[in-house]
This record gives C-alpha cells, structure tokens and sequence, in this order.
C-alpha cells in the first residue's frame, strides 16, 4: 500500500511540474495544430491516421520537436536560472535538435524522395518490384521558428501565471 500511494504523491507532483507541463502543453499544442493544418489541406484520412498525425507524425507546421525544447529550456531558464547546469545541458540539446530538424534529418527524407522517386522509374522501365524507402521530415526554417516561439511563449505561461 506504501507504495501506491508513494507512487501516486510522485505522479501528482510530475504533473505539477512547470517543466514537465511546458513541455506537455507544447508538445501536444503543436501536435494538434500540424494536425489541424493538415486537415484543412487535404481529405479527411482515416482516423488511425489522424491518431498518428496528433501523437507521432514528425514535419510540418509548427515543429513540435523545437517546441517541446525550448518550452523545457525556457522553463528551465525561469525556474533555475540561465547558470544552471540544466539550463545549459537543456540549452545544447535543443540546439542539436533543431539542427537535426533542420539539416539531417530535412535532407535524409529530400534524398529518400529522390530516391523513391528515381527507383520507381527505373523498376517501371525494367519491370522489376521495389519497396519504397520511408521518406521522414525534417522542417523548414518557419515551421522551427514558429514551433520555437510556441514553445517559448507556453513555458512562459506556465511557469509565470
């Protein structure tokens, strides 16, 4: 019994966590906001796909990838201050991650596309079968920049009101 309730005092005090709630709000924001987006864009898809669009899919508008590292940063910035020892790992660690967004991963899936597309013509000219390689996204510059400020704005919010 001691530890259920042990477990349950800690979990109360995680979802009091201004860092912990930054980074969930972000996250889930711009996670339904990409969805939204893509809703208005194209057809209705089936509603596993939604699902996948609101908890998993990566690219597009915003990043939820800089907006859930700078909501953890910017909340580690207000609730421990800049010369912190997590504020500067947290700091670095956004900084790959939106470079990564950005660079690596934005041209791994330019380069799967090239591919499956250069691929699909050949095997239709040889008559030969080929399985497409997945194509992930990466984001560009707006959608880091607007993921960023969402999560700067909502650490803000949580960890200030």
């Amino acid at each position: 019994m001691y530890h259920i309730s042990r477990f349950s005092l800690d979990l109360l005090k995680l979802l009091r966590n201004p860092v912990f709630q930054s980074a969930i709000f972000s996250w889930f924001l711009a996670q339904f906001v990409k969805t939204f987006i893509r809703l208005l864009k194209k057809p209705l898809p089936p509603i596993k796909d939604i699902i996948a669009l609101l908890f998993w899919k990566t690219g597009g508008m915003p990043s939820s990838h800089s907006a859930l590292t700078v909501s953890i940063t910017t909340a580690f910035a207000i609730m421990r201050g800049i010369t912190s020892d997590i504020f500067i790992l947290s700091f670095f660690v956004t900084m790959v991650i939106i470079r990564d967004a950005l660079g690596v991963r934005r041209v791994a899936g330019l380069l799967a596309k090239s591919y499956n597309i250069f691929a699909s013509d050949v095997t239709k000219k040889m008559n030969v079968r080929y399985i497409p390689v997945k194509e992930i996204h990466g984001h560009k510059v707006p959608q880091v920049i607007v993921g960023s400020l969402l999560g700067l704005f909502i650490a803000i919010a949580v960890c200030t009101l």
